[in-house]
């Protein structure tokens, strides 16, 4: 790592920081089973074509295969050109980081097919029993729609809500669609 301060006509070379970097982002985080977490995995290089059909379905599909495998319980995901967001339950077989790291290893093929990879490591926040769940939902829900890429009347063929949750979240919307005012935000 380079430091760009000048010091008499030359770059001065600073050591790394262990105390930076994805490893100070693990740094005193646990991995609860029956815990949920709002995760963002993100392409390499922010490189689009997550949403291409075949690429989502792929993501899609390995969230539900994960699910049926008690490796999480998905409660809503929306896949984007070059990040995803979920919501997820863990369950008790995989700890985050492998369970984040098995989706990874098991899509990985497919995003290189199209010119894609993962980037390493991802984001995470546990939510607190007291956190409201509604706020994460509609921020993974509205995130298509605020990054305008589609229309407030058309629906986001890459969004993904647990059954159980859309019975009581779909009464915010209008017809399965954001309000207007919701867009506003």
């Amino acid at each position: 790592m380079w430091d760009h301060r000048l010091q008499a006509g030359s770059y001065i070379f600073m050591p790394p920081d262990p105390a930076k970097g994805h490893a100070a982002l693990r740094r005193g985080r646990v991995s609860l089973a029956g815990a949920t977490y709002f995760l963002t995995i993100c392409t390499n290089n922010r490189g689009a074509g997550l949403t291409t059909p075949q690429l989502a379905r792929s993501v899609l599909d390995e969230l539900r295969t994960m699910q049926t495998d008690e490796v999480w319980s998905v409660r809503c995901a929306v896949v984007m050109p070059d990040h995803m967001h979920l919501l997820i339950e863990l369950g008790v077989k995989l700890c985050l980081g492998k369970a984040v790291s098995r989706l990874k290893a098991m899509t990985s093929a497919c995003l290189r097919a199209g010119g894609i990879d993962w980037e390493r490591g991802f984001f995470d926040h546990r939510l607190r029993t007291a956190d409201d769940i509604l706020d994460v939902l509609l921020y993974i829900y509205l995130n298509p729609y605020r990054a305008g890429l589609c229309a407030r009347t058309e629906s986001w063929p890459w969004f993904h809500c647990h059954p159980d949750d859309w019975a009581w979240f779909r009464g915010y919307l209008n017809a399965d669609r954001p309000p207007p005012e919701w867009l506003a935000m």
